[in-house]
């Protein structure tokens, strides 16, 4: 069951509509706009290579919103390479950036390294909204909560659980961790493996306010929504 207090457009606007593997492919970037324009889903997200086509297929459209994707997967490219990466997205066209953090770096200790590069992107964004993506699954509890506070102190709009590259993806435990350190001090985006109304619902009432969910796990979602109305 769903919440009576969530419409599927309600739904649908919280969900962006991701294809970012390595086979995206041309049909799989038409098909994710394609289910993106039929259930009104707040943005459409690519690998860099794709955003223009993405945009394509868009058109004049005001919604969906696009995304851009910097430092995928791993988060290891230099501030300037990730600053290059972001200012070409940005001239694509695009309304928000998601940015892998240097999970290597964190991992490390070198936290004034990652923050740094958080605030770059988010400065040369000019006031559009950057995702910090955490990638969970490399980091313990304390290192969740020391990038959610990096992210924070850099200007990020979200602090995001994954790429959806990882083995696991976003869990309940995820959002509930990052939910009870940052409060009401930054968004939280669940990404990866959300495939069922349940999971989404149960996120989203554990402080989850944005999802990244595939085209399939998308359509099956909505679909699912509808039978029940």
């Amino acid at each position: 069951m769903t919440n009576p207090a969530l419409s599927a457009y309600d739904i649908a606007q919280m969900i962006d509509v991701s294809a970012v593997q390595s086979d995206s492919t041309d049909e799989k970037i038409g098909a994710m706009v394609a289910c993106a324009k039929r259930y009104h889903c707040y943005l459409v997200t690519a690998l860099p290579s794709q955003t223009e086509n993405a945009k394509a297929l868009l058109g004049s459209l005001a919604s969906p919103k696009l995304g851009g994707n910097v430092g995928f997967p791993s988060g290891g490219q230099t501030t300037p390479a990730k600053l290059q990466e972001t200012r070409e997205l940005l001239e694509m066209g695009v309304d928000e950036i998601d940015m892998v953090i240097d999970i290597a770096a964190h991992l490390s200790g070198r936290y004034q390294y990652v923050y740094d590069q958080i605030a770059a992107v988010v400065d040369a964004c000019q006031g559009k909204p950057v995702k910090a993506i955490l990638e969970c699954y490399y980091l313990n509890d304390d290192q969740v909560r020391r990038a959610c506070d990096l992210a924070i102190r850099a200007g990020a709009a979200y602090v995001k659980t994954g790429t959806g590259w990882t083995p696991v993806g976003a869990t309940l435990e995820n959002v509930t961790l990052i939910k009870s350190h940052v409060g009401e001090a930054i968004k939280i985006k669940a990404s990866g493996g959300i495939r069922d109304v349940a999971a989404l619902l149960e996120m989203h009432r554990r402080g989850a306010s944005r999802f990244g969910i595939s085209v399939a796990s998308t359509i099956k979602i909505l679909q699912s929504i509808e039978n029940q109305a």
